[in-house]
């Protein structure tokens, strides 16, 4: 079985066990801590499982048993114990009472072994119950009501639980405190009101001036008491309680409240008018004051928490007066004694001046009342500062054309001057500009230029000729006068003007002429290679053209002349221009005429060439040409001319004749067709290649070479080459020479070339192939007819160190056919020779 302690006291146990099957009875009993001893014991029927030992000793330990009995109350095999201590001692109260409405304060002994207590308090009708922890004694209540009767009670607490609860006591709560509102009627009074406490019959109260130790003591029955005779602007601190039946004082309650402050005191007025017009009010400064406000009869007032304010805004020309009061938390005191003043006058107006004569102005007003004497204030735009101080309402002064004065007048009394009135601005007639000059910036524009003068707002400047009248209205000091007829005379004028004063119409004219016409260019013609004639027409009197021709890259030509064309030398060749006239007088330039387009022929190229590529066909070349597109190459002589159309620097002429000079000329040709006659030294076409060549073989070994010459005096070199070459030159004139050491049975080329008159052979002479035979004289063409289905073919064999053929190559005539007239043949042979060498 087993068992538990359920809860203790100071002097019992209760304890709970668990049920025994067959128990008829229990027991339980109780034995100091470490005794087997039992001090007490009780015993329980079956049925019960919860039981309590008592007649134990407070804050003692404790061993409890519960033994199972049978039914002869003998010990069952079953019991169980458990250790445990009982409650501190039960304290006792010595005294409760109440000292604040909403508590009570319970006084008791201390018990050993007690680590806290509980304070029980409780209403008799049950309404109200409560327990609060304390550590010691004296613990109090709280949350409790007023003037309310309690019964309480204390337990002591150890760590085993709780004691039974004292014996209790009764204790009534306090009356709570009057809850005081209070005001101060005067300087000299406090008024203390309530609402009435319940159950209280009296109400004491008491007062002391803050910084005093001197307190009045009052009783009273009543819910308001009026404290008299006090000291204004002074705080007082007021204490009060309600009295219960029992003559018992309740909670008390103080309040602090200030007396109304003092009247303000030696109140003065003084008119200012910085920095805005208003009336400085000043006072002397009394205890007790938050703050003063200062009211006028029209309404103004200010405040202040020193002895002075401003009453703004002061209008100008009243009579007023003004009341200080001082104010703190209970409210304001009673208004000081009425001031009188007098402000200062209002400003003149209107105001107006009147220039009846040049130079002499007059400053006019109305009268102003309270007003003393007026201030005039004169100052004109160049910073010149006057016054002029009347007790009249105007004022005279000197003014000057062309400025312009502001004007004011101020009104004066004894308060000081009036605000600020009415500006007045006067500007008189500006002087007419002078320095004025006149320029020509174009043919139609005149450039109108003169000193700015005072008190202009707008020029006007004008234009006038017989037929027109031209305006420019401008505020600057200049005007150009635009659209102007050309070579005409113009009277001109600036007259200045203002928006007050209007313009004036006394300044003197100028006159003055402007630029010439434009010119119309009506030809260019090129006169020779560099030069061009340009002529135009104009409609002016009398000038001066210049013709300006500018180049695309800008370079420049002039011509000049008083009439009406002129020529521009020194044109180079091959460029684009454009060419413009420009008439001048002594009024200025005209504008340029409309442009007209130049283009000068091309250039004649720098270098040209003529090399011969065969006996009857050349080969020209030259250098390229500024501005050409085109050219036309021309080879010129009796017996014939040659000619190519290209747009390359280089052409082939074919049909030259042989041994004839020609005349060599270009024309270069731009893309507009301009046309350049370019001529060069003459070209002589080489002496022709000879014809009827033949070979003859002589003796030692030698071949003779003749050929029919075309001229008596060329000279010729003959070349026959085989294993070697051989070359002979006779004289001019002849057409034989001879070679020695030939070999028979070899091939040679031969080729006979007339020389030129540098010595050097004409390259383009026919190369022929002979075969020099071993057996007689004979020496022939290398060439055998081949057997072929062609009849125009025939083969050409050559041996070089045997009598077999080395190569056969197919020759074809340029003739229809092999006829027995020596044929031409076109061959083209590459034999390679044992030598490497080819023919």
């Amino acid at each position: 079985m087993s068992v538990s302690i359920f809860t203790v006291t100071s002097k019992s146990a209760v304890l709970r066990w668990s049920r025994y099957e067959g128990a008829l009875s229990y027991r339980v009993t109780a034995s100091l801590r470490n005794s087997p001893v039992p001090v007490v014991f009780a015993n329980f029927g079956q049925n019960t499982i919860m039981g309590s030992v008592n007649s134990l000793n407070p804050n003692t330990a404790y061993t409890f048993r519960v033994e199972a009995l049978g039914s002869l109350m003998n010990v069952l095999l079953a019991d169980a114990n458990v250790d445990g201590s009982t409650a501190a001692d039960v304290p006792t109260i010595k005294m409760a009472s109440s000292k604040e409405s909403h508590s009570i304060t319970v006084e008791f002994t201390d018990v050993s072994g007690a680590t806290s207590y509980i304070l029980r308090a409780e209403t008799n009708d049950g309404s109200f119950f409560s327990e609060i922890p304390v550590p010691s004694s004296p613990g109090t209540v709280t949350n409790l009501q007023p003037y309310t009767d309690y019964t309480l009670s204390v337990m002591s607490v150890n760590s085993a639980g709780r004691s039974q609860p004292s014996i209790s006591v009764e204790a009534k709560t306090v009356l709570p405190a009057p809850q005081f509102n209070t005001s101060s009627p005067s300087n000299s009074s406090i008024l203390v009101k309530w609402e009435p406490v319940n159950h209280a019959v009296l109400y004491s109260l008491s007062i002391i001036k803050e910084g005093s130790y001197n307190r009045s003591r009052f009783n009273t029955t009543d819910t308001q008491f009026l404290l008299q005779d006090l000291e204004a602007g002074t705080s007082y601190c007021i204490k009060g309680n309600a009295w219960s039946p029992e003559n018992i004082p309740g909670d008390d309650i103080t309040i602090c409240q200030i007396t109304r402050p003092p009247t303000p005191q030696s109140v003065a007025l003084v008119v200012t008018s910085t920095p805005d017009a208003g009336i400085v009010v000043s006072w002397d400064s009394t205890k007790g004051v938050e703050q003063y406000v200062a009211l006028s009869l029209t309404g103004q007032n200010c405040s202040s928490s020193s002895n002075s304010c401003i009453l703004i805004p002061l209008s100008c020309g009243e009579t007023n007066s003004v009341t200080v009061i001082a104010i703190n938390k209970a409210g304001s005191s009673v208004p000081s004694f009425p001031v009188q003043i007098i402000s200062f006058p209002c400003p003149p107006q209107p105001i107006w001046v009147e220039e009846v004569v040049a130079g002499n102005c007059s400053v006019k007003w109305s009268s102003v009342p309270h007003a003393e004497y007026y201030t005039t204030f004169i100052k004109s735009d160049d910073g010149i500062e006057g016054t002029c101080n009347s007790t009249e309402t105007q004022c005279q002064f000197h003014c000057s054309c062309g400025f312009s004065y502001i004007m004011s007048v101020f009104a004066h009394n004894q308060a000081g001057p009036s605000p600020p009135g009415p500006l007045v601005n006067h500007t008189t007639l500006p002087c007419c500009p002078k320095l004025t000059s006149v320029s020509a910036v174009s043919w139609e524009t005149l450039m109108i230029e003169w000193s700015p003068v005072r008190g202009a707002d707008l020029y006007e400047t004008r234009a006038v000729d017989a037929t027109e009248t031209i305006l420019c209205n401008d505020t600057a000091p200049s005007c150009a006068l635009s659209d102007l007829t050309c070579n005409s005379r113009y009277s001109v004028v600036v007259i200045p003007c203002n928006d007050v004063s209007g313009c004036n119409l006394t300044c003197s004219p100028q006159m003055h002429e402007t630029a010439p016409c434009m010119p119309e260019i009506k030809s260019v013609s090129q006169s020779n290679a560099s030069t061009v004639l340009v002529n135009w027409t104009s409609a002016n009197t009398a000038a001066n053209y210049t013709v300006t021709v500018v180049g695309f890259a800008g370079e420049k030509h002039f011509c000049h002349s008083n009439g009406t064309s002129c020529h521009v030398p020194n044109l180079p060749c091959g460029s684009n221009f454009d060419v413009s006239a420009t008439a001048s007088s002594s009024a200025g330039n005209s504008m340029p005429s409309y442009t007209v387009p130049l283009e000068t022929a091309p250039c004649c190229p720098d270098n040209l060439m003529v090399s011969q590529v065969t006996q009857a066909m050349t080969n020209v070349t030259w250098s390229a040409a500024s501005g050409a597109l085109t050219y036309i190459a021309s080879l010129s002589s009796p017996r014939g001319n040659a000619q190519c159309h290209t747009m390359d620097t280089e052409c082939i002429m074919g049909c030259i004749t042989c041994g004839t000079n020609y005349t060599v000329s270009l024309e270069a040709i731009s893309h507009t067709g301009h046309k350049a006659e370019c001529t060069y030294h003459g070209f002589s076409a080489s002496d022709c290649c000879p014809s009827g060549i033949r070979l003859f073989r002589g003796t030692n070994n030698t071949l003779r070479v003749r050929w029919r010459s075309s001229s008596a005096l060329t000279k010729y070199t003959a070349e026959v080459k085989g294993n070697s070459t051989h070359v002979c030159s006779p004289e001019p004139g002849r057409n034989t020479c001879d070679v020695s050491e030939i070999v028979c049975g070899q091939v040679y080329s031969v080729v006979v070339a007339p020389l030129n008159r540098d010595g050097t052979k004409v390259p383009f002479c026919n190369r022929r192939m002979y075969s020099v035979s071993c057996v007689g004289s004979n020496v022939g063409l290398a060439g055998v007819p081949m057997n072929s289905s062609r009849g125009d073919s025939f083969q050409l064999c050559c041996s070089v160190a045997s009598s077999e053929p080395t190569a056969v190559i197919d020759v074809t005539p340029k003739s229809s056919a092999i006829t027995d007239a020596t044929p031409v043949f076109l061959v083209v042979v590459n034999v390679a020779l044992e030598d490497t060498q080819a023919f």
